[in-house]
């Protein structure tokens, strides 16, 4: 029993001495650490300093073995009264029968002098210590790459998340929240993310993906665009919104490299892959400059504007354009204007330029408050419609696509609005 004992706890060291993320030297202190404990109860005693006085302890840890050595005085057998720092005079000369009283005695304590219990308690307390270690590492490693692209496998697919394996068999969270829309997992894919944040709840490391993230873009262009990656090129700001459409402000530090064309790439063979990476997010790569007025007509491309007014006190733009113009600028669902306000940091509202072609004078919606709720007008105002014409032309259908409206409610508007122009 006590050989089977030694060569369990034996065993257990050179598993853990053999984990690639515990070093010699911290996998040694554990040994120390988790002996110093067993000698603490079994010798009833608390103080540190007594043990490092009482004993030296010898680790091995490249062969997961360590030695006890116990350090006591010789007394007479009728003044032996601590165990810790005393050896009688009988027990002394079973050791060795030279030993006189007053001496010091340094014998091998085996670790078959310990009971079933306290080896057992050993091997427990190492691997609740590496395991802990563990854990550490684990957190602290992931919290240096917050930022940065990491990959693993799909082990399992959840109804709210998805969990991920690196190649260290770490576990990986992929919230719903921080996947594209449009995303969809099997089991064994390699998915790639950039590292959002990293917890510790209950003891572990939470370590959150995101592919919804700007940095999951950037890293992504950085691995692409080997400008940006050498630092001739710059990205001044990006702004997305995951699985429809982003806008990514670039700058270059040398005027003969074009910080558009260096990121798309001949034929946009550069932008492809992060587009596919994306599931088809648009994306569009503007050069950034100091000029506001010019900063906001590039971020609202692809629309062409003929005039704007800048208020830099007030970070607000008033731009003009021509009326087959406006729905560029708006963009699907008000996403292109949306981007381009979050890029520029200005709050951009967008007109129609000059009189209508017809002739026939036009009508603010505004002018309809009495008949049209104020909040209803909001609504067609966000997709570049501000005045009565501007609605008409676009049909029911456009109408239900673009806003966030009832049928009913739009059959409503439509019908008030033509009344106008009737009478």
């Amino acid at each position: 029993m006590k050989v089977e004992q030694h060569q369990n706890l034996m065993d257990a060291f050179a598993e853990f001495k053999a984990d690639k993320n515990i070093n010699r030297p911290t996998m040694q202190k554990i040994l120390e650490e988790v002996v110093c404990n067993l000698l603490k109860r079994k010798f009833n005693i608390e103080d540190d300093e007594a043990i490092e006085k009482s004993f030296n302890i010898i680790i091995n840890a490249d062969k997961g073995d360590f030695e006890i050595w116990h350090n006591r005085e010789v007394v007479a057998d009728e003044d032996f009264e601590d165990a810790l720092s005393q050896i009688s005079l009988s027990d002394a000369r079973k050791i060795d029968e030279d030993f006189e009283i007053g001496e010091d005695v340094t014998d091998k304590i085996s670790i078959n002098d310990f009971g079933r219990r306290e080896v057992l308690s050993i091997r427990q307390n190492l691997i609740s210590r590496t395991m802990d270690l563990e854990k550490n590492n684990i957190y602290n490693q992931y919290k240096e790459k917050v930022g940065e692209i990491v990959s693993g496998e799909v082990y399992q697919v959840w109804k709210k998340e998805v969990l991920i394996v690196d190649d260290a068999g770490n576990e990986l969270y992929l919230p719903k929240s921080e996947q594209i829309p449009s995303d969809y997992f099997k089991k064994g894919e390699t998915v790639r993310g950039v590292v959002a944040r990293v917890e510790m709840k209950n003891g572990s490391p939470i370590v959150i993906v995101s592919r919804t993230s700007p940095y999951f873009l950037e890293r992504l262009f950085e691995f692409d665009v080997p400008e940006i990656m050498d630092g001739l090129i710059t990205i001044k700001k990006i702004v997305r919104i995951p699985g429809e459409k982003a806008k990514v402000a670039v700058e270059s530090y040398d005027d003969r490299i074009d910080p558009v064309g260096a990121c798309v790439g001949m034929k946009g063979s550069r932008i492809h892959g992060i587009v596919r990476e994306l599931r088809n997010e648009n994306i569009d790569v503007i050069p950034f400059t100091s000029n506001i007025q010019l900063y906001i007509q590039r971020a609202l491309s692809p629309a062409k504007i003929t005039s704007i007014t800048v208020n830099e006190e007030k970070k607000t733009a008033n731009v003009f354009m021509q009326q087959d113009q406006v729905s560029l600028a708006i963009g699907k669902g008000g996403t292109n204007i949306k981007l381009a306000i979050q890029l520029t940091g200005y709050n951009i509202e967008v007109y129609r330029d000059g009189a209508e072609q017809d002739g026939e004078e036009d009508v603010d919606l505004e002018e309809f408050t009495d008949e049209i709720d104020e909040w209803v007008i909001e609504e067609f105002q966000k997709i570049g419609c501000d005045t009565a014409k501007s609605v008409l032309r676009l049909s029911k259908e456009e109408l239900l696509r673009r806003t966030d409206l009832e049928e009913e409610t739009i059959d409503d508007v439509l019908r008030i609005l033509r009344e106008e122009f009737e009478n």
